[in-house]
């Protein structure tokens, strides 16, 4: 008698077969039941109004934006090299210096007097060298002829270097002496800004003063430091092999009017791991002084052009669940979600990499209260702003007509 094992086991695939095709079409019924519902849900509701703009081909100028500080290229704390009562200043606090330019002088009366006392060694010793060769040249003449011991040659011959050395001290004190005499006189080491004077003409000073006289600062040119992340670090370095001078801007706090044009100076040599990010310095000549130290501006680094990008504005691009998406607007007036994927942005707008083409439609307004597959009905919103102004400036003139009164003159209540 034969085993039933092996009819179950053939009938065991049919019925699973079975069980996957009915439960496959049950998931599309509902799936289909759902979308219709949802349609006939979108088709009875009111249009969403919202503002559109069109997807477009450009070469997209990219850049980064970053908040930077204005640096002096030089700052510099004047302060006396030596000792002394302070006389003179020739400067005005926050005026415009030279390098070179005399600021200040300290009373060099003492430092004359040395340099002349240091002046007058010098000529004594060199009288005495000088009569020390004159002995020293006789000598070596009675020694040809035997006349004197060659002990008293040397002897003199000695003396004669002894008044060589002595004559060298003695230039070196007068050389000292004339160094604190121009000491005295305080000049500009650089060319810049004075501040705000911190010793008043009377006071004596010290070359070990903390505070200085005055603090200059260079600014002209000056530079801008600021930060850009990590991330960004690869498309810098690719941008400053291909251009050695990549053009930077800087932009007011407001970031609504721009200052000055500058040029990338450096990058530091390393990162900063605390912030994840590398500081890179920025040069601007500064010629109409619109760059102060220490002024926070806007940074905007430009970094090239990406030929023939696909861009959309930047407020159009949405993050959700399934990442960067944006609303498409068909010619049904129904919009889709379609997910993109997104490149740098470039000013108002960002670069799409793949997901959308050129001519489509894209929502830029209104696009918190869409649904997949909704109605809109799209406005122009530059338009309604058109309108808007110019109503406003027509109720205006209206206003004024009316309070005039008949060809400019005043109402009778108002004459009474």
């Amino acid at each position: 008698m034969s085993s039933p094992t092996p009819v179950k086991s053939r009938r065991l695939p049919l019925i699973i077969a079975v069980i996957a095709v009915l439960g496959g079409g049950w998931w599309w019924h509902q799936h289909s039941q759902n979308a219709m519902e949802a349609a006939a849900r979108n088709k009875g509701a009111a249009p969403v109004a919202v503002g559109v703009a069109e997807v477009r081909t450009m070469d997209a100028p990219l850049r980064l934006n970053a908040l930077g500080t204005v640096n002096s290229t030089y700052t510099v704390t004047v302060r006396s090299r030596v000792d002394g009562q302070l006389d003179k200043v020739h400067f005005s606090e926050g005026q415009m210096v030279k390098q070179g330019q005399l600021l200040a002088e300290l009373d060099s009366r003492p430092y004359q007097a040395t340099l002349t006392q240091a002046e007058g060694q010098l000529q004594r010793d060199q009288a005495l060298l000088a009569n020390a060769r004159i002995d020293l040249a006789r000598y070596q003449q009675l020694s040809g002829q035997n006349s004197i011991s060659k002990q008293q040659v040397d002897t003199q011959q000695a003396l004669v270097h002894q008044y060589e050395g002595t004559v060298k001290v003695d230039q070196g004190a007068v050389a000292a002496a004339k160094l604190n005499v121009d000491y005295a006189r305080i000049t500009a080491p650089v060319s810049g800004r004075v501040g705000l004077r911190q010793v008043d003409p009377g006071n004596i000073v010290h070359a070990s003063d903390a505070n200085g006289l005055v603090t200059i600062t260079q600014t002209q040119p000056i530079n801008v430091v600021f930060a850009i992340p990590e991330v960004s670090l690869t498309s810098v370095l690719q941008a400053a092999r291909d251009n050695k001078t990549l053009k930077v801007e800087a932009w007011d706090r407001d970031n609504k009017h721009k200052l000055a044009d500058g040029t990338l100076l450096a990058l530091d040599n390393q990162l900063n791991t605390g912030t994840g990010t590398i500081n890179i310095k920025a040069k601007f000549a500064n010629e109409q002084q619109q760059l102060f130290p220490n002024q926070f501006v806007n940074v905007n680094l430009e970094l090239g052009v990406r030929k023939d990008a696909i861009v959309v504005p930047t407020v159009a691009v949405q993050l959700g669940k399934v990442g960067n998406y944006v609303y498409t607007v068909g010619d049904d007036s129904t919009v889709s979600l379609a997910k993109v994927k997104t490149g740098p942005a470039s000013g108002d707008n960002t670069i799409i990499e793949d997901g959308l083409k050129p001519g489509q439609r894209v929502v830029i307004d209104g696009v918190d209260k869409l649904r997949d597959g909704a109605q809109v009905k799209v406005v122009d919103r530059a338009a309604q702003a058109r309108e808007a102004a110019s109503a406003a400036a027509n109720a205006g003139k209206g206003n004024k007509k009316h309070s005039a009164g008949p060809q400019g003159k005043r109402p009778a209540s108002a004459a009474n």
